[in-house]
């Protein structure tokens, strides 16, 4: 699938004429040096001088962590750091697979973009002139926006059906991994079955904790506590309201 998409993209790119491709931008900079700070405290480090610097590193630093008690941490990061893929006439490669012209080919029944794609081949292939890039731009944006929206509705429904699942669960305990960070409390994710729930900072209870930004972590303003992105922890389901999508949990203790 991947050398076909490279294929056909590499195919009319090198003839520099408007085709679709799926384009992916370097990782944001200053995330980098973010993450930088945090996997600094577990030992690791990022070389940050150039992009081939850069791909290196990260693959270093993902193979070094795998099993280790920060790799939830330092993958959730990672990914964090990356851009979007997107549509566009305009080519600047796809750096997460390290491609110099990609493009989506191999799915025209569920998708718009590989469509367009076979329409352009089929044009150049039957010795048709080079299109206009505009209404094609135009398409490259929308199809986007839409695949953010089915993103998004995808992932609401898995949230309906989980906090569905966990009503048969309130006031049980379980264990699992904090998946996200905020000033008004931490996401939890149950290795049992990966539902994830908040817990807001008044459940946390044996002290008043600040949101530090730099650590992705809840911080005790008494004990110094810290409860961050990444480690193992345990709770109780508190609530799961179907109607809001949300499910609650109470802060235990850290594992």
């Amino acid at each position: 699938m991947l050398l076909a998409n490279r294929s056909v993209a590499a195919f009319i790119g090198k003839q520099k004429k408007t085709f679709v491709y799926r384009i992916h931008d370097e990782p944001d900079f200053d995330k980098l040096q973010a993450l930088n700070g945090v996997i600094s405290k577990f030992g690791h480090q990022l070389n940050l001088k150039d992009r081939k610097s850069i791909s290196n590193s990260i693959n270093t630093l993902l193979s070094d962590v795998h099993g280790k008690v920060e790799q939830h941490l330092v993958d959730t990061l990672t990914i964090r750091t990356m851009s979007k893929a997107v549509y566009s006439t305009g080519n600047i490669g796809h750096y997460g697979l390290a491609f110099d012209f990609y493009t989506h080919f191999t799915s025209p029944i569920r998708r718009y973009p590989d469509v367009m794609v076979h329409r352009l081949l089929q044009h150049y292939l039957d010795g048709g002139s080079n299109v206009a890039s505009e209404p094609y731009e135009l398409k490259c944006k929308h199809s986007s926006e839409r695949e953010v929206l089915a993103a998004n509705a995808e992932r609401d429904s898995i949230k309906y059906m989980q906090v569905k699942f966990m009503t048969q669960f309130v006031n049980q305990e379980f264990e699992g991994v904090v998946s996200g960070v905020t000033d008004w409390g931490i996401y939890v994710e149950l290795f049992e079955n990966k539902c994830e729930g908040m817990v807001r900072i008044r459940d946390i209870g044996n002290d008043i904790y600040y949101f530090d930004q730099e650590q992705y972590a809840l911080v005790g303003h008494k004990t110094s506590n810290t409860i961050q992105l990444g480690q193992t922890v345990k709770i109780r389901v508190k609530n799961a309201d179907v109607l809001k999508r949300q499910i609650d949990f109470e802060y235990l203790e850290k594992v």
